[in-house]
């Protein structure tokens, strides 16, 4: 099958040379011309054939929403646009809205599998119309994993990045559990070889996982996680699962703690700590460190 990538950065690059070692043709564009294969968009799309398929890779909120715009303009009807960048599901459908005027059609889909995936698959989660799933099925299937795991047509436009936010609020969850114990571990005076006993769960533990895989990996290039500063950026899409947990009125303790655990470490001294320790010190008289 024959499509366009727009965004050849770590994720979009990876999956277009997995989707060409499976057989297909994958014509890329990037602002980057030293990885492009054409210098612009309207370039990519006389490129393809149509119908055409373009599947667009890069960053979300205006990036996303300005190239999906463009196309709008370049395409033909019967064609269809992929978002699989990790775009807030609200703004599917004004994507699929503006597209729908020209008759192109739009799918999206949640994509995970970092750097990894280019060899081990991509998890996708994908929304949009049955006859647009099932005409880039070819290309699903180039990208999943192995198996019978690893995709899902979650529903309509905007079910695929919403699925794609659950599923990475409840990484920030399970990240900050498996740190959390890494810390009780490292303060322990019973415990001597920490690296070594993350290394022991990762096979016959209820707490197995690809993340313990990936910290066992980490713990053995830097034991003491020296070369790291405690310092964690969130996407986004953890905030926006604990913003739908308020509308749905749906209790999300876990992913929330992790949310706001992520804002208290780009604090140096936190000016939460430093009211809490005043009141200690004012109604029990608690010592508190000075500067």
């Amino acid at each position: 099958m024959q499509l366009g990538m727009i965004g050849l950065g770590k994720m979009g690059g990876n999956m277009k040379l997995r989707l060409e070692k499976a057989g297909h043709q994958v014509v890329g564009y990037d602002r980057n011309p030293d990885v492009a294969d054409v210098g612009s968009l309207a370039d990519l799309v006389a490129a393809l054939e149509g119908p055409r398929a373009v599947w667009v890779m890069v960053p979300a909120g205006e990036p996303t929403r300005s190239t999906v715009a463009e196309l709008g303009a370049l395409l033909s009807e019967g064609d269809i646009v992929i978002d699989g960048g990790n775009s807030r599901f609200t703004d599917d459908a004004v994507n699929a809205a503006l597209l729908a005027e020209r008759g192109i059609g739009y799918v999206d889909a949640g994509v995970s599998g970092g750097v990894w995936g280019i060899t081990e698959g991509y998890a996708l989660m994908v929304g949009g119309a049955e006859g647009d799933v099932e005409r880039l099925m070819p290309i699903f299937k180039a990208l999943k994993p192995e198996g019978e795991f690893g995709f899902v047509h979650a529903g309509g436009v905007g079910a695929g990045h919403y699925a794609k936010m659950v599923h990475n609020g409840i990484e920030y969850a399970m990240m900050q559990a498996y740190a959390e114990g890494y810390e009780l571990l490292e303060a322990s005076e019973y415990v001597d070889n920490v690296p070594e006993i993350f290394k022991s769960w990762r096979s016959g533990t209820v707490i197995r996982s690809w993340l313990l895989d990936l910290m066992d990996r980490a713990l053995t290039d830097d034991p003491e996680l020296d070369r790291v500063k405690g310092y964690v950026e969130d996407s986004g899409e953890g905030r926006w699962t604990v913003d739908e947990g308020i509308r749905l009125r749906v209790p999300l303790p876990a992913i929330t703690e992790s949310l706001f655990a992520r804002f208290t470490s780009r604090q140096e001294d936190s000016p939460a700590m430093k009211a809490v320790a005043a009141l200690r010190n004012q109604f029990g008289g608690h010592a508190v460190k000075t500067e």
